[in-house]
């Protein structure tokens, strides 16, 4: 199945659902994440991109979640075009199981959720709230309560294979706007409280559209279009280059006397290798202008 999202409205309720395995499975192989790392940035990619689904074209957020314990920071960038990117700074952390879960809690400890929006020419919004449980849905759900007023829930999972490698993994994010309907509101109450967790949802093969049917029945639904989602980092040589060029004529020679210069993109592990001549020719450059 492709990562794809659907966005989805009920009487006076606004919803996204979202199944995101491939570019979950593509992030943890990047980075070489220990399963607990591909469980707790596998879910803050998803909720990004279920935040970010109703941004305008020139708009994306930032989700940074910043937790003292051992998996340090996790930052995911996402795009209303369904694109994200994202990393976790320790992802070779490796807890035990808790009841048969992965402790995406403990990993993350205690700390805040930071949500930063960039909206066009406008300056930069950031807001942010304590981290409830660190498992990641629950940060999400609070934040926008606390810091933006929006009454939501928010479900994410990730399910690992014993390979390590990611078997399953989506989410829902879902609005109650002003005026819903209180018959609504209750339906859509009881059913949260009987649905399947979603990486099962996921795992048995239902999509975003499922997933929607599935916490909605019994409600009339309208479904939109589908959004295509995938992993995708906005790193290239050339903005490599222009990043080295920033460092200075005599940085750029000390690099050219070591021999070479090598440069990874946190976002993607991508690795960027200059070597002597090539750093030369940008040492020439500078001193041109």
């Amino acid at each position: 199945m492709n990562d794809h999202l659907i966005r989805a409205t009920a009487p006076g309720i606004r919803a996204f659902a979202a199944v995101t395995t491939n570019l979950v499975e593509e992030a943890r192989r990047r980075h070489n994440c220990f399963p607990v790392a591909t469980a707790a940035l596998g879910r803050t990619l998803t909720g990004a991109l279920l935040m970010a689904a109703n941004l305008k074209t020139a708009e994306s957020l930032t989700v940074r979640i910043s937790g003292d314990g051992p998996l340090g920071e996790i930052v995911t960038d996402a795009y209303p075009d369904g694109s994200v990117r994202g990393y976790v700074r320790n992802p070779f952390v490796d807890l035990p199981l808790n009841n048969g879960k992965w402790d995406v809690g403990q990993a993350v400890g205690s700390g805040h959720i930071y949500v930063t929006r960039f909206v066009g020419l406008k300056q930069p919004f950031t807001g942010s709230s304590a981290l409830v449980s660190g498992e990641i849905a629950e940060d999400i759900t609070q934040y926008l309560t606390v810091s933006e007023q929006t009454p939501s829930s928010v479900a994410l999972g990730v399910l690992i294979a014993p390979d390590t490698t990611t078997t399953a993994a989506g989410g829902f994010f879902i609005q109650a706007l002003p005026g819903a309907e209180e018959n609504a509101l209750i339906t859509l109450e009881n059913n949260l409280r009987q649905v399947p967790s979603v990486s099962h949802m996921v795992h048995s093969g239902k999509d975003a559209k499922g997933i929607i049917e599935t916490v909605f029945a019994g409600l009339p639904i309208t479904m939109y279009d589908q959004l295509d989602l995938m992993f995708n980092c906005q790193c290239s040589r050339e903005r490599v280059q222009n990043m080295l060029v920033s460092l200075g004529i005599d940085e750029i020679k000390q690099m050219a006397a070591e021999g070479q210069a090598e440069v990874c993109c946190h976002f993607c592990s991508e690795k960027y290798n200059f070597d002597a001549s090539e750093l030369i020719d940008i040492s020439k450059q500078l001193e041109a202008t």
